[in-house]
């Protein structure tokens, strides 16, 4: 019989009830044990069914009186086998999403304090030739899989053709962007892998002293910065969000490697295709690649009224952004929302024009360089981040900037 990864040891426990309390899963409870010195006595008792081995009751315990088994890979791989630090391009039509080269900026930097490759996975179809992109933004090495059947992102194909390549290389380090893409995708090769994943990740550091990668990310509803670490497990596996991790500069005098893989016809097969691909109308530019966004949020009272948004973004060549309030009442599409639950921005300007500044939403734009609120609250959140604050009525301001814009840009 396998021995339980986790014990209490009787002879050490007093029955005290901090390992109960500390325990975050409920897993603990103190149950009736055997006599000692002819009295009574409570002992704790570990529900395995509930137990995640996170070691809280361990730190909780005076007694030493709990012990965890140590934790190995599951498939008691050596973790000494997987290196390299490893990053999905993601590209839709032999175009790159900017995230790439993020993730790619991102990962050199580790790759560089670990002494190890940066290597890039790149999918497609007749996408060969770009390889020499992603050299030239920092990656040693170009994992190449290029089949008609990867000609557009499927779940079921493209996570299988990573999870063959992970198996088969051992990455040390996994990094996708918090995209629709990549959410959808990075999760569906972790479970495949048996590996930890932290998604939305802000920041992204190697702890020197164990060589793990430390993954920062907001927790709680943002009200603090929790740092997570996979030490146990092979490849360590993040998302970060877009804007976060700064684009490194092209260098054409780069020289890598790009190795063409092949794959199991098996593994290209989906259950699910593409009948058709409809852009969604937007006049005003990509709300993730906007050096100017302009936001709405409850205070425009109603859906007609974001026209005032959007005439201002025009005019000055803005994206529309929207706080969830705006979003969850069906005034704009989600693919307009700012915050810790929709986009990350990080554009020059970002004015905030009826939006209280609740800390959901600042999570997602206050890294911009100069933040305008307009909010006729005075003591509105916004304004503790703002650069520039305007008390007063959005719908006087906003068509008033609307018309000076106008006038000096000549429209």
């Amino acid at each position: 019989m396998a021995e339980d990864p986790i014990r209490v040891l009787n002879d050490k426990c007093v029955g005290c009830g901090l390992c109960v309390k500390a325990c975050p899963f409920a897993a603990i409870a103190l149950a009736d044990g055997p006599e000692r010195e002819g009295k009574k006595r409570k002992l704790a008792l570990i529900d395995l069914t509930r137990c995640t081995l996170c070691g809280a009751c361990v730190d909780s315990c005076k007694f030493d009186a709990i012990l965890i088994k140590e934790k190995a890979a599951e498939n008691a791989a050596n973790l000494a086998d997987y290196k390299d630090v490893w990053v999905f391009a993601e590209q839709a039509g032999g175009e790159f999403h900017s995230i790439a080269y993020e993730m790619l900026g991102a990962g050199r930097e580790l790759a560089d304090q670990l002494g190890s490759r940066l290597c890039a996975l790149l999918l497609g179809s007749h996408v060969g030739g770009k390889a020499t992109e992603l050299i030239a933004r920092g990656a040693d090495v170009v994992y190449l899989v290029d089949k008609p059947e990867l000609g557009y992102y499927q779940d079921e194909p493209y996570a299988a053709v990573i999870t063959e390549l992970v198996n088969r290389h051992k990455p040390n380090i996994l990094l996708c962007g918090a995209s629709t893409i990549g959410r959808s995708l990075v999760s569906r090769v972790a479970v495949a892998t048996h590996a930890g994943l932290t998604a939305d990740c802000t920041g992204l550091a190697i702890d020197p002293e164990t060589r793990n990668l430390l993954q920062t990310r907001p927790a709680f509803g943002g009200n603090i910065m929790a740092t997570i670490i996979t030490p146990y497990h092979r490849p360590q596996m993040a998302t970060v969000r877009h804007k976060v991790m700064k684009e490194p500069a092209v260098d054409t005098n780069r020289t890598g490697q790009t190795r063409v893989e092949d794959v199991a016809q098996a593994l290209l097969a989906s259950r699910t295709k593409r009948v058709n691909f409809v852009p969604e109308k937007e006049s005003t530019i990509n709300l993730a690649e906007a050096d100017i966004i302009v936001s709405g949020g409850r205070g425009l009272q109603k859906p007609e009224n974001f026209s005032i948004i959007r005439e201002l973004a025009e005019t000055i060549g803005a994206g529309v952004g929207a706080s969830r309030a705006a979003v969850d009442a069906d005034w704009i599409p989600y693919s307009h929302q700012v915050g810790q639950t929709g986009k990350t921005v990080c554009p020059k300007i970002y004015l905030a024009c009826g939006i209280s500044g609740q800390i959901q939403h600042l999570a997602g734009m206050s890294s911009s360089d100069i933040i305008v609120a307009i909010n006729r609250d005075p003591d509105a959140p916004i304004f503790k981040v703002a650069t520039y604050g305007i008390v007063g009525d959005l719908f006087t301001i906003v068509p008033m900037l609307t018309q000076e814009f106008k006038k000096v840009l000549g429209k």
